[in-house]
């Protein structure tokens, strides 16, 4: 029930901003005309502005406006609407510009101005309740975890850290003798338990909540289900087994391919363009090859050579490996241009079109560093269950370096949870989040 709801609290969203979308579109028109307008006039309109439209919820997607996990008060959701909107006043322009003179009779950039405000207006109002409604108490979700470890105290305070998921959460050391009265006593609807059910008696009274029509989950699950990350250090090799089923994959893999070589010839086009214009930068900051190669570790340890446009100074190892930190002075201020924009990764399309790589995927690691922590980080090895890539998950939520243990341990939570939930929806939906990430230069 709890991914249901959290479904269809994201289907309310996205519906109320494209029933508001269009309610703004006849107020501009009864504002722009001055009266209740008739049906020729909508639909001469609604072609064009539907197309406005869609753009805008992609828009919003790729802007997070979608994803419960962030939160808003009043104040940010002003700055990032205000923000979103000068974006769509760009598309919307566009859009007119090319499309405009072949609907008759139609001079949408006198309207523009006007949608914009009244659309602006009425999402913000839109959303400012939607907000308001979830975190209230009174259609909230009351969790009860059983048992106290430093992970369930971690959920507990993810938790209580986005109020706008519509979660109240109690966590209990330890089980209550009668779990069926407490459960009706406190209205709960969803149990996670952090606790062994190895124990018949335990796993007895946990199974008796089923006919409350609770939702029961193991701790594993849930924190997978509001962090989008696995926890690492809770799971063991049966975790694999339950979730890894690479046979369903296979379809998957065949269409990721095809469109792998599709993006990456589509990439080296553009890449003809803007490679004389790097290369001449580069060389002209910097002494050194344009191009550095470098040994990764591809998928089941395979290793390959990497390609970049070179981003530090030349010979910046001439001491042995080492981590990529932040402001890391080998890099030039051009490669951290390069680097902020992920002009640096161009070289790489070569690699995804040879089969070395793909388009979206874990960032591939070196095999020096992949030896030292695959001892001390477990299950470290299975990123390499699949292709690195040139984006990837943890690359959007995760730390922006794996410059030590505990970055790596953090980004291969997010890593697994990629390799686990893979699929086209989830690749394309990476790729969008990095155009976000490029046009608002936070590249690393």
């Amino acid at each position: 029930m709890s991914s249901f709801v959290t479904k269809t609290k994201k289907i309310t969203l996205l519906i109320g901003d494209i029933g508001f979308f269009y309610l703004s579109l006849y107020l501009t028109l009864i504002i722009r005309y001055g009266y209740l307008i008739e049906q020729e006039t909508w639909s001469r309109h609604l072609l064009l502005f539907s197309v406005v439209f869609l753009t805008w919820i992609i828009v919003f997607f790729i802007n997070d406006l979608y994803d419960l996990k962030t939160s808003y008060n009043n104040s940010s959701l002003f700055n990032s609407l205000a923000k979103i909107f000068v974006i769509n006043g760009a598309i919307a322009v566009t859009i007119f510009y090319f499309l405009s003179p072949f609907i008759a009779n139609l001079k949408p950039q006198r309207i523009l101005i006007i949608n914009l405000i009244v659309a602006a207006i009425l999402i913000f109002t839109w959303r400012k309740i939607f907000y308001k409604f979830i975190k209230s108490s009174a259609i909230a979700n009351k969790v009860l975890i059983i048992g106290r470890n430093k992970l369930s105290t971690e959920l507990e305070e993810q938790i209580k850290k986005r109020p706008q998921l519509g979660y109240q959460v109690t966590v209990l050391e330890n089980l209550p003798d009668d779990l069926n009265t407490f459960c009706l006593e406190k209205d709960i609807d969803i149990l996670v338990s952090a606790i062994s059910l190895k124990d018949e008696s335990t796993s007895r009274k946990i199974f008796d909540c089923l006919s409350l029509e609770i939702d029961v989950y193991n701790i594993n699950s849930f924190y997978e289900q509001i962090t989008n990350k696995i926890p690492v250090e809770h799971i063991d090799h049966s975790w694999f087994l339950e979730n890894l089923s690479e046979h369903s994959k296979k379809l998957y893999e065949v269409t990721k391919r095809i469109l792998d070589i599709i993006l990456a010839l589509t990439g080296l086009l553009f890449a003809l363009i803007i490679t004389p214009i790097v290369s001449l930068i580069i060389r002209l900051e910097s002494p050194g090859p344009i191009i550095f190669k470098q040994i990764r570790t591809s998928k089941n340890g395979k290793t390959f050579t990497a390609m970049k446009f070179r981003s530090m100074i030349d010979n910046a190892e001439k001491n042995g490996a080492e981590w990529a930190q932040k402001n890391d002075k080998r890099v030039t201020k051009f490669g951290l241009f390069m680097r902020k924009t992920r002009i640096d990764e161009i070289p790489q399309l070569i690699n995804v079109l040879k089969g070395e790589m793909s388009f979206v995927g874990p960032r591939p690691e070196r095999p020096e560093f992949v030896e030292i922590l695959e001892k001390e980080i477990p299950f470290y090895k299975e990123r390499l269950l699949v292709k690195p890539g040139l984006v990837g998950w943890a690359q959007l939520y995760g730390p922006a370096y794996g410059g030590s243990k505990e970055e790596s341990l953090e980004k291969l939570k997010y890593d697994l949870y990629y390799i686990k939930n893979r699929s086209l929806i989830l690749d394309l939906s990476i790729i969008l989040k990095t155009i976000k990430v490029v046009v608002n230069g936070r590249g690393q």
